[in-house]
C-alpha cells in the first residue's frame, strides 16, 4: 500500500507539473500586446475605437486614444499606456482607478486617499462609462462592465467620473458635451503619428515601440452640442487632448495561481520522495 501511495503521488505531482506548465503558458498569452493601440489618426469613421477619459474632476484634460478592434472596452483602458485598477471587493473588472503613462506620470485617479477602492464607490463619486456606436450622436449610460462590452469599428467610449442618477439620467458625470466631440470623423487613417506642440512626433505603436516619455497633443477643435441627457451641474467644455500610445508606467499585478501550482507540485514530490525511502526501509523485527 506505501509503494501505491508513492506512485500515485508520482503521478499526481507529473499531472499538477503539466496543469501548472499550461497554466503558465495560458497567463502569457492573455497579457494584453501594447501594439493593439494605435496613433489617434488610424481610428477613423469605420475603423477602430475611440477611447476618451476625462479628468475634469481634478482640473485635467479629456484624453481619448486610439484602439483595435474586437476587444473588450476594459482591454481597450489598459493598452497603450492606459491603466486601471479595480476593487479589492468586485475585482479588477470594477474600474475603481484610472491612469495614463503620459499625463501626470502615470497616476492612477482617484488617489488612495480619496477612495480606498476596497469597496464598490458609491453613486456619488466613481467612474461612469459610456458609449456611442458608429453614426450615434448621443451617449448611452453602460450599466453593465467594461469586460462585457465589445465596441464595433468606429464607435467611442467615454470615461467620466463623478455622480450618477441610477440609469445615468442626471448627475456630476452626466457627459455635456456630444460623442462628435472626440471620436473620429476622419474617413481614412490620418496619417503619421501626431505631433506634440513642441514639434516631436509621437512615436507610433504600428512601429513596434512606445513614447516615453509621452506627448500629449491638442485634438482639433469639434462643435459642441447639447447634452444627451439632464445634468446636475453647467456644461463644461473640455480640453480635448490626444494620448498617443506609450509604455506603461507600472505593472499591477491582480495574482495568477501558478505560484501556488508550484508550490503544490513541489510538496507532492517531497512527499513522494519521502514515502519511497520510508518503503525501501528494511523493515525492523518487533
Amino acid at each position: 500500500m506505501t509503494r501505491a501511495a508513492a506512485g500515485w503521488l508520482s503521478r499526481a505531482a507529473a499531472v499538477m507539473l503539466a496543469i501548472t506548465a499550461s497554466a503558465a503558458g495560458a497567463a502569457a498569452a492573455a497579457t494584453p500586446a501594447s501594439a493593439s493601440a494605435r496613433p489617434i489618426g488610424d481610428c477613423t469613421t469605420t475603423a477602430g475605437v475611440v477611447v476618451a477619459v476625462d479628468f475634469g474632476h481634478w482640473g485635467g484634460p479629456l484624453l481619448r486614444s486610439c484602439g483595435t478592434t474586437p476587444t473588450t472596452g476594459y482591454a481597450l483602458l489598459n493598452q497603450g499606456g492606459w491603466q486601471t485598477a479595480g476593487t479589492e471587493h468586485d475585482g479588477p473588472g470594477f474600474v475603481c482607478r484610472i491612469g495614463y503613462a503620459g499625463y501626470h506620470g502615470g497616476a492612477l485617479y482617484p488617489t488612495p486617499a480619496r477612495q480606498s477602492c476596497v469597496l464598490t464607490p458609491p453613486a456619488s463619486a466613481y467612474w461612469s462609462f459610456w458609449q456611442a456606436s458608429r453614426g450615434q450622436d448621443a451617449w448611452t449610460y453602460s450599466q453593465a462592465g467594461a469586460m462585457s462590452y465589445h465596441p464595433e469599428p468606429g464607435s467611442v467610449e467615454l470615461w467620466m467620473f463623478g455622480s450618477t442618477s441610477p440609469g445615468g439620467t442626471a448627475g456630476s458625470a452626466v457627459p455635456a458635451f456630444s460623442p462628435d466631440s472626440v471620436r473620429a470623423l476622419n474617413t481614412g487613417p490620418a496619417g503619421p503619428a501626431s505631433t506634440s506642440p513642441d514639434g516631436a512626433a509621437s512615436t507610433s505603436a504600428a512601429a513596434g515601440a512606445t513614447s516615453a516619455p509621452a506627448t500629449i497633443s491638442p485634438a482639433p477643435r469639434r462643435r459642441n452640442s447639447a447634452p444627451a441627457a439632464a445634468r446636475a451641474t453647467p456644461p463644461r467644455t473640455p480640453a480635448v487632448l490626444d494620448a498617443p500610445p506609450a509604455a506603461a508606467s507600472a505593472h499591477v499585478s491582480h495574482g495568477s495561481p501558478v505560484p501556488a501550482l508550484v508550490a503544490l507540485v513541489v510538496v507532492l514530490l517531497l512527499a513522494a520522495a519521502g514515502i519511497t525511502a520510508a518503503a525501501r526501509r528494511p523493515r525492523r523485527e518487533r
